[in-house]
């Protein structure tokens, strides 16, 4: 097995378990705070990053807030996001869990 195939049939045992956009918008952040070396990210670029809708991203941010996984704060009419411990947290148990996957 090609190096591609074997991380389609890892993605796709991935996806079977875990629903592809909310897991992907959580590593997205985790994985722009870890390039940027900053502690905070933009919906549009964890929207981007993850391929889906603006609309849908923020509709998936707002849910991950209520469950205390990340934290936003407005300054003007820019809303910042960055990762809780909690959600740094899952987000690094998820990354392991897909390696092993």
């Amino acid at each position: 097995m090609g190096i591609e195939e074997n991380r389609k049939a890892k993605a796709g045992v991935f996806g079977m378990f875990f629903r592809q956009r909310p897991i992907g918008l959580l590593l997205e952040l985790r994985n722009i705070e870890l390039r940027k070396q900053c502690r905070r990210g933009y919906s549009t670029a964890v929207a981007k990053g993850n391929n889906c809708t603006y609309s849908y991203a923020v509709k998936l941010l707002q849910e991950m807030e209520k469950m205390s996984l990340i934290a936003s704060e407005k300054d003007g009419r820019i809303k910042t996001i960055r990762l809780t411990e909690k959600g740094n947290e899952i987000a690094e148990h998820i990354e392991k869990l897909r390696s092993v996957l």
